[in-house]
């Protein structure tokens, strides 16, 4: 557990660091550089899917040298790069440049993490495990962002961005420091002879093959979070009440992440994972027609459910049904899926806002958020999780 909580503070410094420019960098992208809502959603497709691409070598990589914890720390290490290319960046591709390299970094540290967190779980207990990090990981966001909130309310007609980016490489150093204290359990490597995993993957359990493909056609619906600050935006929310209702998002979501993960552990993942689902749907439906100020804090709080009943609770469950040997290689292949499916999913949401408006890109995801959850529903075989699966040499 101490490792637990070490990795967790680890992601809490790492994101509250991101967090403080996050929800800014839309913001000064449209504002300041003057970048339309396409233009947004291509900088945030091409960030996430190109750095993705990295996700599955970096599992790879890491199931075979047994180096999380050095992968961990390069990729917490790309936060601090991210951050001194927001200082230098004075235009729309210099803030492309620097999401990238924050991205990368992202790309190598996410599987080796998730599997530090899962060898650190006792027995019965991965849902607990991942919800523990993810609620420090968001409350992390959430602290990012009230900071972000108070210096822009205390900033006057204009905002000193710049001064924000500096600021905020302060908590990724903390972050890379508190991952040095963290205990890598060694497994011994499989030997060089043995077949590559893409070779065997038809062997794979079929319920992580699915879940692999409903990810990836829900996250075709799911477009960046910068369009949901926009479309805060849109209907009258100043700059700093919109940083205020992302806020609201990362703290309800810091909140339930522990209790949903624990209830994962009991009920099972799918139930959580259905539920979330509809719950995203319901989300882009507010968001796609709900223009009163109110109904729109009570849709980021939904937004921080579904958050809290899907981040945690999918990385255990791809963690229990994947092979031992393979564990950090699925995990990094499924955040590669859905980083590549972002780029479109990105591109989509920015063309239908353009061409029919707001509401168009948000009930588009809501649709594909509802057929991922059918599919989950009718075929995810729930009695798999807690079962061994089936071994595949690497």
């Amino acid at each position: 557990m101490p490792n637990i909580f070490l990795l967790g503070l680890v992601s809490f410094f790492a994101d509250l660091s991101t967090e403080m420019v996050y929800p800014l960098i839309p913001l000064y992208l449209v504002s300041v550089l003057g970048a339309t809502p396409v233009l947004v959603g291509i900088i945030e497709g091409i960030a996430e899917s190109v750095a993705s691409l990295l996700k599955v070598f970096s599992g790879y990589f890491t199931d075979r040298y047994q180096n999380k914890k050095v992968f961990a720390f390069c990729g917490y290490g790309g936060g601090v790069l991210y951050k001194l290319g927001l200082l230098l960046a004075t235009s729309w591709t210099g803030i492309l440049a620097a999401r990238v390299i924050d991205r990368i970094g992202k790309g190598v540290r996410t599987a080796p993490r998730d599997v530090l967190v899962s060898e650190s779980s006792a027995a019965g207990s991965m849902g607990k495990s991942f919800g523990i990090h993810k609620a420090l990981d968001m409350a992390g966001s959430a602290l990012g962002i009230l900071i972000a909130y108070l210096l822009l309310t205390n900033s006057g007609s204009s905002f000193d961005y710049k001064r924000l980016f500096l600021i905020s490489i302060i908590p990724a150093i903390l972050g890379l420091v508190v991952i040095l204290f963290v205990k890598e359990k060694k497994q011994p490597r499989p030997p060089r002879s043995r077949e590559p995993f893409w070779q065997r993957l038809r062997e794979l359990d079929k319920n992580l093959k699915l879940y692999l493909l409903v990810a990836f056609i829900f996250t075709l619906g799911n477009s960046s979070n910068t369009f949901l600050l926009l479309r805060a935006k849109s209907i009258g929310f100043t700059d700093t009440n919109v940083v205020l209702l992302y806020l609201v998002f990362n703290l309800t979501a810091a909140v339930l992440s522990i209790p949903f993960g624990k209830l994962s552990d009991k009920i099972g993942r799918k139930k959580l994972l259905v539920g979330g689902y509809l719950a995203f749907a319901a989300v882009y439906l507010g968001f796609a027609y709900v223009s009163n100020a109110a109904v729109m804090v009570i849709i980021f709080i939904i937004y921080g459910f579904y958050t809290a009943s899907t981040a945690g609770v999918e990385r255990a469950l791809i963690a229990e049904i994947s092979p031992s040997e393979l564990k950090g290689t699925m995990l990094g292949l499924h955040s590669t899926l859905v980083g590549v499916a972002l780029l479109p999913a990105s591109v989509i949401a920015g063309l239908l806002w353009n061409a029919f408006g707001a509401f168009a890109p948000f009930t588009f995801g809501a649709i594909l958020a509802l057929v991922a959850a059918i599919l989950l529903g009718c075929f995810l075989n729930n009695g798999s999780q807690n079962t061994s699966a089936k071994k595949i040499v690497a």
